[in-house]
């Protein structure tokens, strides 16, 4: 079937065009922005010549809202392509909407510096991070952190009578105004929740310790003073990449010599150990044909009988528990 490319009538609302687009439509994909500094969002579409730095109206739960073109995701076009993204691009924006949307912007600062005034004029223990205005008008948003609750009755009468629209205040922890504010890891490049995370993960220091990184805080925390988020990208992959392998502290023997495991390197498939002072790098096929040694395990803490505990008395290699590092 064609590709539509002309450009379609605009509507009296804007959320409905181009709603009933029949499935069997070739879709193109493409990321926007609905603020220059926002998130990124996949959107899908019937238009497939758009190009970036293209204002289209998108339909959201909202209604329409503007945003910019910033690429096109290639490949994932076909017809035999039935995932379907969270937002649709209903057509491009019309000379109208564009200076009602290079407007949008200025509106939101005023009410930010309107609203931050008003803070301070009732002294409320709250921090403004972000003002966001729906395009139609209907809502403005006000996210803002506080270490407690805050009774903002007050400000929310204030707002509504200078706005005339819906007012909401949204609390929003440490991540959520990073996120907003946006920034430079340490990697260099923009903030992963700024550009494309969705949602956060939790994060742990077990996560820090299983990919053998420093467990220096100034290193494995961002701009919130949270861990980093990335250190969820290659956790599983770690954890995979050692299971099997032998743990650190564990004994060996291989060509009837024993060896303590300082260290594992999944990288590259090896295990550092030593024995008599002196260091050796075993290959995979190696450290897989030594012979895991008992764990010796320690009397105290047994009773008169030294029986001890079942866990204790058991064979602890690094065979078999793996479980030990998560108590």
């Amino acid at each position: 079937m064609k590709v539509q490319q002309n450009e379609p009538q605009p509507s009296a609302d804007p959320s409905r065009d181009d709603e009933d687009a029949g499935d069997q439509e070739i879709r193109a994909y493409y990321k926007i922005r609905f603020r220059e500094q926002g998130q990124e969002h996949t959107a899908e579409t019937t238009l497939a010549d758009l190009v970036a730095g293209e204002r289209v109206m998108v339909r959201t739960e909202q209604g329409g809202e503007p945003a910019m073109v910033m690429n096109r995701c290639f490949g994932v076009e076909a017809a035999w392509c039935k995932r379907k993204a969270p937002l649709r691009i209903l057509r491009r924006a019309n000379a109208e909407e564009l200076e009602k949307y290079r407007l949008l912007p200025l509106q939101e600062q005023d009410a930010f510096r309107l609203c931050r005034a008003k803070v301070e004029q009732l002294g409320l223990s709250m921090h403004l991070v972000r003002v966001e205005r729906f395009f139609n008008g209907s809502k403005i948003i006000f996210y803002f952190t506080a270490e407690s609750r805050v009774d903002f009755r007050e400000l929310v009468k204030a707002l509504v009578q200078e706005f005339r629209t819906r007012v909401e205040m949204r609390q929003i922890g440490v991540r959520h105004e990073t996120q907003m504010t946006g920034g430079l890891g340490a990697c260099g490049r923009e903030l992963c929740c700024t550009s494309f995370l969705v949602k956060f993960d939790s994060v742990s220091i077990k996560m820090a310790k299983t990919q053998d990184l420093p467990l220096n805080p100034a290193k494995i925390s961002g701009l919130c003073n949270r861990l980093l988020c990335c250190l969820t990208y290659e956790y599983d992959v770690y954890r995979v990449m050692k299971k099997g392998m032998p743990r650190v502290g564990r004994t060996i023997q291989f060509e009837g010599k024993k060896y303590l495991v300082t260290r594992q390197i999944p990288l590259l498939g090896k295990v550092a150990a030593v024995s008599g002072g002196e260091e050796r790098l075993f290959t995979e096929e190696e450290w897989q044909a030594a012979d895991p040694l008992p764990k010796v395990s320690s009397r105290k803490g047994q009773g008169k009988k030294g029986g001890g505990s079942a866990r204790q008395r058991s064979i602890d290699i690094w065979g078999m528990q793996d479980h030990n590092e998560d108590e």
